[in-house]
């Protein structure tokens, strides 16, 4: 396989995961400049998480291109310090691999700073080292680095940024956050995180144990309600972005939420039991989200 060859491949590998995402990353409606710039973004956030997980593709070609030595390709703290030094040659160099050469034009483009991506590997280093949380003020803290930084970008990249709109803009990733957590429940468990804080689990009478079963009892789908209650609030008070924008940034946002709000009705429809797998929206009920969140119905 040619340099080009692997480099597509790299590509590849990442920027089609995002059909599997519960919000639209760069939907055919937009602006082909935004589009391209919000896969330049996506393709980052995507790839440090696989990072951050473990879930690179099999072959360590993401390694090689870091420089990261074939002895520590499976070491994630190494390859997120080499990922971390290639997204600062995006600002004052030439990086190494193909997702962060695709983002060097969209970061002069728009004038992106680093702080955002800084954010979200700093997210995945404390994946490594931090594995429970104890209050919801220590989740919401990782939140601020793991999920935030997105929507701080998407208003970046359409121009659009205030203070205002990145407040509202954080409570949505936030609750997005902590939705796709209660999806992943029985996955995170298998990689020894919970994402659940602990003083819920105590309050709720859920030990560790009860998450590893194959089916949630009473506890664990009290638990997930009381959590997917705290993420609707925050899709609520973060909802008034979509009315603050025109055109079809308004409906990109309008999915954002609408997703997040879908994935909920999947929890509540699976009676808050999401051992057995991640409940999921249909598109029927992503499109009816979509059409509540622009009348701005709750």
């Amino acid at each position: 396989m040619t340099g080009s060859d692997t480099a597509h491949a790299l590509e590849r590998a990442t920027l089609d995961k995002a059909a599997s995402e519960n919000f639209p990353v760069a939907p055919f409606f937009l602006p082909r400049d935004w589009r391209d710039d919000l896969m330049a973004v996506y393709g980052f956030a995507r790839l440090v998480d696989d990072i951050g997980d473990g879930d690179l593709a099999p072959g360590g070609a993401d390694a090689r291109v870091l420089g990261v030595s074939a002895t520590d390709a499976e070491d994630r703290l190494v390859l997120l310090d080499a990922f971390e030094k290639d997204l600062r040659r995006v600002f004052d160099g030439s990086p190494r691999h193909p997702l962060l050469r695709r983002l060097r034009p969209t970061v002069r483009r728009r004038g992106l700073t680093p702080e955002p991506f800084l954010g979200l590997i700093a997210a995945n280093r404390q994946d490594q080292l931090v594995a429970r949380y104890e209050t919801y003020d220590d989740l919401l803290a990782y939140c601020e680095l793991s999920a935030n930084p997105v929507g701080r970008l998407v208003l970046a990249v359409t121009g659009t940024s205030t203070p205002e709109r990145v407040r509202l803009s954080d409570a949505i990733c936030t609750a997005l956050q902590i939705v796709e957590h209660l999806q992943d429940v029985a996955e995170d468990l298998g990689r020894d995180r919970i994402y659940l804080p602990a003083a819920d689990m105590k309050r709720f009478h859920v030990q560790e144990t009860d998450l590893s079963r194959k089916t949630a009892g009473a506890s664990v789908r009290a638990l997930v309600a009381y959590e997917a209650q705290r993420a609707r609030d925050l899709l609520n008070e973060g909802a008034p972005l979509v009315g603050s924008v025109h055109g079809r940034l308004k409906l990109l946002l309008a999915g954002f939420v609408a997703g997040g709000r879908a994935a909920i009705r999947a929890i509540a429809a699976a009676e808050y039991d999401v051992l057995p797998g991640p409940p999921k929206p249909g598109k029927v009920q992503l499109l009816r989200e979509v059409g509540v969140t622009l009348r701005g119905e709750r």
